[in-house]
């Protein structure tokens, strides 16, 4: 799989290719002068057989705001599979929806892939997705973890929930992520920065569930809790609390066990979090994809997305990132938690398209960083 660039022009074998071209034609307009049958005969013959190598090999362009590493191994997995070249294109979620606008109709990406509902939810009101009618998606993709016009398709399941070093704290301290912005967890916790597409989508579902002042203090409490603990990245806080730095963290849970798969011994463990009785349950969200409304390779976009959703290709997610996988016949990695051992919050995360804006104006106003 390549790196996306966006000046194709200057790739030295089409440079060369073309210029090999302009001289044949040149020599074979003298040779053939006065003789139009012969030339028309050739013509066709040499357009059907000196084909550009990059118009010959079919090509996809993925925006993906996902980190390339945990996307990378399944679209090569697709390349190896399909003989497809896929051109990636690695950013900021934000940045890559705003791209999307600039471009219109002119842009170059066929298949938009992320980590967070919301953002898909938000690229579907833009009408930069293409509603998809796949018999396939409808029948492995469980309706709650796809838009209602399947313009987006949920591809795996995480949780957001709390990592603890098991030397400071025990599982029964903390029933609920409410109690994360409670007093007694000053300067013992660590959280993503206000940029996160984890915290905000979390805040987004606790503000659905909860209303904007019990949000409100959450958030507060979580600002003079944290202190100078704000990370730009959760594999910062999973090393926090694995140092003993912080007692918690909050992070996806896939963070928890790569780190536990290279280093074993750390004293740290997962809590999923509202699992009391009348507690909201653990918060939700998906990794997603969804086509290009402009793609001008749909039929190569629609075998993509049917490789992401199937057994294969969720057998990858499951394996390499350690998330859940959504089709029904692949099992999570052995080392996560039963996903029938927990319950998961029920709304619909088509809503966090809608939560996003005002979830924004929220922590802005509570001054989280």
């Amino acid at each position: 799989m390549n790196q996306f660039h966006f000046h194709c022009g200057k790739n030295p074998a089409v440079a060369s290719f073309e210029r090999c071209s302009a001289v044949f034609r040149g020599q074979l307009s003298r040779v053939l002068a006065g003789q139009p049958f012969l030339i028309a005969v050739l013509v066709l013959s040499i357009t059907q057989v000196l084909v550009s190598p990059l118009e010959a090999a079919e090509r996809l362009v993925v925006y993906s705001g996902r980190a390339e590493r945990l996307i990378k191994p399944v679209l090569d997995a697709f390349q190896a599979k399909t003989g497809v070249q896929v051109d990636l294109l690695s950013s900021g979620t934000t940045e890559l929806v705003n791209r999307l606008q600039a471009e219109g109709d002119r842009t170059p990406a066929d298949l938009f892939l992320t980590n967070d509902a919301g953002s898909l939810e938000r690229a579907r009101e833009l009408g930069l997705l293409l509603p998809l009618k796949m018999e396939e998606v409808e029948r492995t993709i469980p309706a709650p973890f796809r838009a209602l016009d399947n313009s987006w398709v949920g591809l795996s399941e995480r949780f957001w929930i709390a990592v603890y070093n098991t030397a400071l704290v025990k599982p029964t301290d903390v029933k609920s992520i409410l109690d994360l912005g409670d007093p007694r967890w000053k300067g013992k916790i660590a959280i993503p920065n206000a940029g996160s597409e984890y915290l905000q989508a979390g805040v987004s579902v606790i503000k659905a569930i909860y209303g904007d002042d019990r949000t409100e203090r959450l958030l507060h409490g979580l600002k003079v809790n944290a202190g100078a603990q704000v990370y730009g990245k959760s594999s910062q806080i999973v090393e926090a609390v694995a140092k003993g730095q912080v007692a918690m963290g909050l992070v996806n849970h896939y963070y928890i066990y790569r780190h536990l798969a290279t280093q074993p011994g750390a004293p740290i463990a997962a809590l999923m979090l509202d699992q009391h009785d009348g507690g909201m349950g653990a918060i939700v969200n998906v990794a997603g994809a969804g086509i290009i409304k402009s793609s001008r390779h749909l039929d190569t976009a629609k075998r993509l997305v049917e490789f992401l959703i199937s057994q294969e290709g969720q057998k990858l997610f499951a394996d390499l990132n350690k998330e859940y996988p959504l089709h029904p016949h692949v099992t999570a990695d052995p080392t996560l938690p039963d996903r029938r051992s927990f319950r998961a919050v029920t709304m619909p995360l088509v809503r966090l398209g809608e939560l996003r804006e005002p979830t924004m104006a929220l922590i802005e106003h509570t001054g989280l960083r």
